[in-house]
């Protein structure tokens, strides 16, 4: 495993292999690695020849009074973690190699980037989809491999994927969850006790919402407000943003139909802002009653 903190030696590095035929994977972090991030390494390893791991806290995506400094980091850690897999790079560059001059070139998606956590946080997803950019045109990957629990985030990264035609195929990976249900996230660490103990109240909102649709129910806001009512009856939890959205476009809908939804929920416990998500499809009439089809 080769740790590069500059660009011109990875790309040198990454065109024999390219030149040889061997495919390449990446898996984009902010680091401070967990279980989650090292299950996309490990479904990048068994798809890919080669496998790059880049490792930045991206300043673009954090707005003026969000938690850019107290992001936590342990590159150390980080690359003993990775040392029990076959991943070939670790790219973790400098503030001033990703942006060494004033930027004036950004990739924006809209409306999708403008929505929901976008709506919470303007800004954030023009600064994702800029360093995403920028990473994949350094690398130059075959694949790339995402956790689902970002889920507005992945669905920016396949549109922008699409409209630029970049050769890319966007992997997603299922959330990695705690005993307990909590998502893993490198935020979870800056919990208090009791935060912690409170934040499992997202992944019971959500196992309800889903039961609901799964279940076949066909109002939304039925859905969202069973949620809502768990998660405010839990006092340390802030509730940001709570939506029940198109799956594939993220549109709204005014009626659940066959087609799966996405769950998503963005809450404050403490200064931390954690958010979580659930794909959830209703069932055929015959697997709710157990009928033959």
């Amino acid at each position: 495993m080769q740790l590069f903190e500059r660009i011109a030696p990875l790309r040198a590095a990454l065109k024999a292999h390219r030149l040889a035929g061997e495919t390449i994977g990446v898996v984009p972090t902010m680091g401070y690695l967990h279980a989650g991030h090292l299950k996309l390494v490990e479904r990048a390893v068994a798809e890919s020849d080669r496998v790059v791991v880049t490792i930045f806290v991206n300043p673009t995506q954090f707005g003026p009074n969000e938690d850019l400094d107290a992001y936590p980091r342990d590159l150390e850690s980080d690359l003993k973690q990775l040392a029990d897999f076959p991943v070939d790079c670790v790219f973790a560059p400098p503030v001033d190699e990703m942006y060494g001059r004033p930027m004036q070139a950004f990739v924006d998606v809209k409306p999708l980037g403008d929505i929901l956590i976008g709506e919470v946080r303007p800004g954030h997803f023009r600064g994702v989809a800029t360093v995403v950019t920028k990473l994949f045109n350094i690398v130059q990957p075959d694949r790339a491999y995402f956790g689902e629990k970002d889920y507005q985030q992945l669905t920016i990264i396949r549109r922008m994927v699409a409209d630029l035609e970049m050769p890319i195929e966007i992997v997603a990976v299922p959330t990695v969850r705690e005993a307990d249900g909590l998502a893993l996230s490198s935020r979870n660490v800056r919990l208090s006790p009791k935060d912690r103990a409170a934040s499992t109240v997202l992944s019971a909102a959500l196992d309800e919402g889903e039961r609901l649709v799964t279940m076949g129910e066909r109002d939304p806001h039925v859905v969202l407000s069973t949620m809502r009512a768990l998660i405010e009856a839990e006092p340390r939890a802030g509730l940001q943003s709570l939506d029940l959205r198109d799956a594939a476009t993220l549109d709204a809908i005014d009626r659940i139909s066959d087609r799966p939804v996405a769950l998503l929920v963005t809450a404050n416990f403490g200064e931390v802002l954690l958010i979580d998500q659930r794909v959830a499809a209703r069932k055929s009439r015959s697997a709710q009653t157990g009928e033959c089809p």
